[in-house]
């Protein structure tokens, strides 16, 4: 129990630096934690070990470029569901299944195919059976927008509008609870993955409504995502604002309007930039210069 203690505590921390040695030690804490906490001897423990390992080795995953700590991370999930049970623990069942829902969206982000994609909705749905709004509303809003930032990714990926279309109404409830006076910084998130949806769907659908709504959705995301406070998800914000307020502009007339919504573009493109440069970020600050560079051909071609 110490050890495990132990490895929450690292885990904490870990999630708050930059290097990945306390991610580390806590994956360790939980190993040697589980060496004693059996399945056989005390298996409600030994579950709440394996979604904590899972927990430790997610966000190691997401920090590397591989697979592997992802794999495992959903590995450990699915053994800890294997007591965390629907009918003996059906919160802890359905708070595991969101963390499952979670690595195999992050794992499906990561390959060409759907198929962990699909998984993904399906734990978040089975989340949702039990995650209700009348019972734990914030965690029902929390995997509702888990639900809609895979079912965008979906969508990006296949034809047609279906689940663009599902992306757009699962924010549309999270929103319903994810206040923004009560979660300002998960109200914002939930903005910018409706933004998101919307940007495509408004593309894919060419409606210019939808996407007027997608620039309005990142503007108040922007409102709590301030660079000070949270530089990556400001500037992920002002990409999808920068490349939405330029679709926009192509379908404005000749004029004011055109050359207006540009420059909010480019405004917006170059924020994203001073916080998405090499080398940190190598995959998003090249597509921001191919960006900026389409961008800036369509702003002397309007002049």
């Amino acid at each position: 129990m110490t050890q495990n203690n132990l490895g929450n505590a690292l885990q904490t921390l870990g999630e708050r630096e930059n290097s990945t040695a306390r991610l580390e030690e806590a994956m360790q804490a939980y190993r040697l934690a589980l060496s004693e906490q059996s399945r056989d001897r005390s298996p409600l423990q030994w579950a709440k070990s394996q979604n904590n390992l899972g927990m430790a080795l997610r966000t190691l995953g997401e920090r590397e470029s591989g697979g592997s700590r992802l794999e495992e991370a959903a590995g450990a999930f699915r053994q800890a569901l294997a007591e965390f049970t629907r009918d003996r623990t059906p919160m802890q069942w359905a708070t595991t299944q969101n963390n499952l829902g979670i690595t195999l969206q992050t794992l499906g982000e990561r390959e060409t195919g759907m198929a962990r994609l699909e998984e993904a909705v399906q734990a978040y749905g089975l989340a949702l059976t039990e995650h209700t709004r009348n019972r734990v509303p914030l965690q029902w809003a929390m995997t509702q927008n888990n639900l809609c930032s895979v079912l965008q990714t979906l969508g990006e990926r296949e034809h047609g509008t279906t689940k663009l279309d599902a992306a757009v109404q699962t924010c549309r409830l999270a929103l319903i609870e994810r206040t923004r006076d009560r979660v300002p910084l998960d109200w914002a998130m939930t903005q910018l993955n409706l933004g998101n949806a919307l940007q495509v769907l408004g593309q894919r659908e060419d409606s210019t409504s939808m996407l007027d709504e997608a620039v309005h959705a990142y503007r108040w995301a922007l409102s709590e995502f301030t660079r000070e406070r949270v530089p990556v998800q400001w500037a992920s914000t002002n990409a999808g604002l920068g490349v939405t307020l330029r679709v926009l502009a192509r379908r404005h007339a000749a004029g004011h309007a055109r050359t207006s919504t540009l420059a909010q573009a480019k405004v917006a493109l170059l924020n994203a930039a001073t916080v998405f440069a090499e080398p940190d970020f190598p995959g998003p600050a090249q597509w921001l210069a191919t960006q900026l560079e389409a961008l800036d051909l369509d702003i002397r071609r309007a002049h």
